[in-house]
């Protein structure tokens, strides 16, 4: 049998945190590595314990959920940790920090339980988590903060119809959604988005959006 997937939670409020523990343990896929409140001990549980995700709060003490996601995922973290955030608002500002912090997605503390386990089995699997509805108002609200880098479309390493798909995904547009608006197949659009991926060095499709705003390709 494959090894469930271990889980490390972290959330300053224990009933919230002991939900979240007893619904990922009655999973026969998954288990609970550890749990903890505040972000200095979550990255000293992950470095030790090795969890495959991290469900990360944001507002917590000692450390926020922010800082030790960069911590755990950031960039030059030699060993990335894949963090699912949780927070109490869809549109927070500090989402936007975590995912640029280097989180794989977020989602609601009040999302129901199936949802949270399709979270964590998704990020897992190395893919972000993030509706691309949100996706587009998350990152639209807070554009005007990311600088971009001066460069141009030019200069990317990227062929025309890949700088295509990444401003539709920058747009909020599915893998579905793009096959359409370019008429070709999904399994095409999923070949472009990992070659996109690939020659950015990014990690999925949040890096991804967050990629294309600071290049200044979508506005």
């Amino acid at each position: 049998m494959t090894a469930p997937v271990r889980v490390l939670v972290c959330d300053d409020q224990i009933l919230v945190r002991t939900g979240l523990a007893t619904i990922i343990d009655a999973q026969p896929d998954l288990e609970v590595a550890g749990e903890c409140g505040d972000g200095r001990t979550a990255v000293e549980m992950a470095g030790r314990l090795r969890p495959d995700v991290v469900v990360m709060d944001i507002r917590m003490p000692v450390l926020d959920g922010i800082e030790a996601t960069r911590l755990l995922a950031g960039a030059g973290v030699e060993r990335p940790a894949k963090v699912l955030v949780v927070t109490t608002f869809n549109l927070d500002e500090y989402v936007y920090e975590a995912l640029r912090a280097g989180a794989s997605g977020f989602l609601l503390k009040d999302a129901p339980p199936a949802q949270l386990l399709h979270g964590i089995r998704t990020v897992h699997t190395g893919q972000a988590l993030i509706d691309p509805e949100v996706t587009r108002k998350l990152v639209g609200r807070y554009a005007a903060r990311i600088r971009p880098t001066g460069s141009t479309s030019s200069d990317l390493p990227l062929t025309p119809r890949e700088l295509e798909v990444l401003r539709l995904i920058a747009d909020g547009f599915s893998n579905s959604e793009i096959a359409g608006a370019l008429l070709i197949s999904q399994e095409t659009v999923k070949t472009f988005v990992s070659r996109i991926l690939a020659k950015l060095g990014l990690r999925d499709r949040v890096q991804a959006v967050v990629y294309a705003y600071r290049q200044g390709l979508v506005t």
